[in-house]
């Protein structure tokens, strides 16, 4: 019942927007939140549709108890490689990266703050879960404010006469994760002082203007900070007269030190204990799109309880490094790199440090040729190969010209997690592009909530 409940709440939205006066009004309420909030990806409005992505609450209980198992089997593939050297290596992890990874970040969490980029189709009820951002995931601020947006639509008026909306709230997820970590860090019960850190010119530096006012309501001090301008003397880690405590650490841990070196006042000040640092280095390891991998590889499946095993089968597509070995696939033994050049239309490659979409290649839009070189250059710098899923397509609607435009878009869910194991909020993107982020053809962010009829 749960995928007829939400196909007539979403007939019924689109049904609303059918009135092309209150679909005016929405469109024009919308566009002057976007501009009043700032809430553009560099250039780009953040939201381009009007209709929120609904699940219903059994949906969203689902996916739920989903996330939090397959959360149980990363939080343990994550300490068996702290404590074995060879396990470790199965993530690829560069000499650097092992050198940052070996130290103790002060608190056990490796990811408190995160996020999972995931496919659920409604009709079946499948959820799969196809990367672990587990480094710098943006968006809860950016969601919290678009579900405001939303609410506060003349159709979100209309469409609440008949039905309940409730919205998935994220940065408060993220204000308890950093405190939580800060406090276990210093053994102190003490308010930080947060400096988020990315670079000044990155798409995303307006949602770090959403949390650091957000903070600052919660009586935080908080500055924004380029890592280029920070200094570390007297043992503190200074933007300007600003003495930072605690990191928020949005810039990526490569490019910090592909750009600056390890000798750079923010890895020496983490490395003195001078400063807490969220996510931490070892954040790195789950990153590594290799953890799909050693998820689902049965060489490791010692490391895993029964309800784990089932949760990786169930949600994780076959993933595997890209390697000469043998393995199996649902059960079949095969070559790996034979097989893998032969099922080129089931089959995505994946970089295994990278983002945004960049570099991945989807074996049913390519050549042969193409493929074996692909596969090629896979086998030479980490890659993995990831089974292909279904994404699942809804209709969303858009003011384009002067009135509604209703077609259909893939869709994915992103649930936040918070210290490794539950959910708080989720991003929604969609897209006419299956490699479905936001800069794709028809992308957009979309704000994640629940309904219900009344």
């Amino acid at each position: 019942m749960s995928a007829e409940a939400l196909r007539r709440a979403i007939d019924a939205w689109h049904g609303l927007l059918g009135d092309e006066g209150l679909a005016a009004d929405s469109a024009e309420r919308m566009e002057q939140e976007h501009r009043s909030l700032g809430m553009y990806f560099g250039e780009r409005a953040l939201c381009t549709v009007l209709r929120p992505r609904f699940f219903t609450p059994g949906q969203w209980a689902g996916i739920r108890r989903g996330v939090e198992t397959l959360m149980g089997a990363f939080r343990r593939a994550h300490e068996a490689a702290m404590r074995d050297p060879a396990l470790l290596a199965r993530f690829h992890l560069l000499d650097w990266e092992r050198e940052l990874v070996a130290q103790d970040p002060g608190f056990r969490s490796p990811c408190p703050t995160s996020r999972l980029d995931a496919f659920f189709d409604p009709d079946d009820g499948s959820l799969r879960f196809t990367e672990y951002n587990a480094e710098t995931p943006a968006g809860p601020a950016y969601m919290d404010n678009l579900s405001e947006v939303f609410l506060a639509l003349p159709v979100t008026g209309k469409f609440l006469r008949t039905h309940a909306v409730y919205p998935l709230p994220a940065r408060h997820g993220v204000l308890h994760a950093l405190l939580g970590a800060y406090a276990e860090w210093s053994g102190r019960r003490e308010l930080p002082r947060i400096g988020i850190l990315d670079w000044a010119e990155v798409p995303t530096y307006s949602e770090f203007v959403f949390f650091r006012d957000y903070f600052r309501q919660h009586g935080i001090a908080c500055e924004i900070a380029d890592p280029r301008t920070l200094e570390y003397r007297e043992g503190k880690l200074m933007a300007g007269d600003f003495h930072i405590t605690l990191i928020y650490k949005r810039v990526l841990i490569d490019e910090l030190v592909l750009r600056m070196g390890m000798d750079n006042p923010v890895v020496r000040a983490v490395r003195d204990g001078a400063v807490c640092m969220v996510n931490p280095f070892r954040c790195k390891v789950l990153y590594k799109k290799a953890s799909l991998a050693v998820l689902g590889d049965e060489r490791n499946a010692h490391l895993f309880s029964p309800d784990e095993m089932r949760a990786i089968e169930a949600h994780v597509p076959w993933t595997r490094i890209v390697e000469a070995r043998r393995t199996r696939f649902h059960g079949d033994e095969i070559d790996l790199l034979e097989w893998a050049e032969g099922n080129r239309e089931r089959l995505v490659l994946k970089p295994n440090d990278d983002y945004g979409g960049r570099g991945i290649v989807l074996g049913w839009l390519v050549s042969d040729d193409e493929w074996r070189a692909a596969l090629k250059t896979a086998t030479e710098t980490p890659y993995v190969l990831q089974e292909r899923i279904h994404l699942p397509v809804e209709p969303f609607p858009s003011w384009v010209d002067g009135k509604v435009e209703i077609y259909d878009r893939m869709v994915d869910v992103a649930p936040f997690v918070t210290r490794t194991a539950t959910i708080d909020g989720a991003l929604t993107r969609i897209a006419t592009d299956p490699l479905l982020n936001v800069t794709a053809g028809g992308g957009s962010s979309v704000a994640t909530m629940l309904v219900e009829a009344r």
